[in-house]
Parts: structure tokens; sequence; C-alpha cells
């Protein structure tokens, strides 16, 4: 009876591992600026409907050829992000080398994500 609760126990915390949102991201200096790198890992369909830093709320642009501003950005369980991805996130003000940038991502149906971002040497 031990068993089979402890086994239940590690497959629901399994599960809820897998469905949490998880990051590993940088930001790359631009004009006035700077880009998210990096990955957005969701665990399913979903779509990103905003990025908030200490500066205030991110840009979410498509870019296919030429960028223009969405309202989300489609996630299809991993979101690639960076300069020459067809989605960009740009965030306004200015950000220094090896500084935490405290992110906050909004999704359509995960939970909001708490994340870092590290600015990286342009």
């Amino acid at each position: 009876m031990r068993l089979a609760g402890a086994l239940l126990l590690a497959g629901l915390g399994l599960a809820l591992a897998v469905r949490a949102p998880a990051t590993e991201l940088t930001l790359r200096p631009a004009f006035g600026g700077a880009v998210l790198q990096g990955r957005v890992n969701v665990g399913g369909a979903d779509e990103l409907t905003g990025v908030w830093s200490g500066a205030g709320r991110a840009r979410l642009l498509r870019c296919t050829p030429r960028c223009e501003t969405v309202e989300s950005i489609p996630v299809p369980g991993t979101l690639p992000l960076g300069e020459n991805t067809p989605y960009r996130v740009v965030l306004a003000g200015e950000f220094r080398p090896g500084q935490k940038v405290r992110l906050t991502l909004r999704f359509r149906q995960a939970p909001l994500l708490n994340t870092e971002a590290t600015p990286v040497r342009p």
C-alpha cells in the first residue's frame, strides 16, 4: 500500500513538472533596449500573451519578413526566441551585462511564470 502511494505521488509530481512552464533566457542588446533570447517550454500548446520587466511591458513581435506587433505568440510546447526567429520579445530600457532582469511571462492557459534573464555582451 505504501509503495502504491509513493508511486502515485511520484507520478503526480512528474506530471506537474512536465506541465510547468520553464525558461532558459538571456537578453541581447538592441537599439533602445534588448531582445529576449533562449527558449520557453510550456509542455503543451499555449500562447504567450504578455511579458513584463521592471521597465514595463515588452513588445511581442512577429517578424516574417517585416516585424509587426502582435497580441500573442503561439507556443507549440517549446518557443525559441531570438534575433533570427519568426517571433521576438523586445524590452525597452538600458541593461548592463551580468545584471539580473526579473521577468513575468503570462500565458493564455498556463500559470504566470516569474523568471530571470541576464544581458550578454553584444
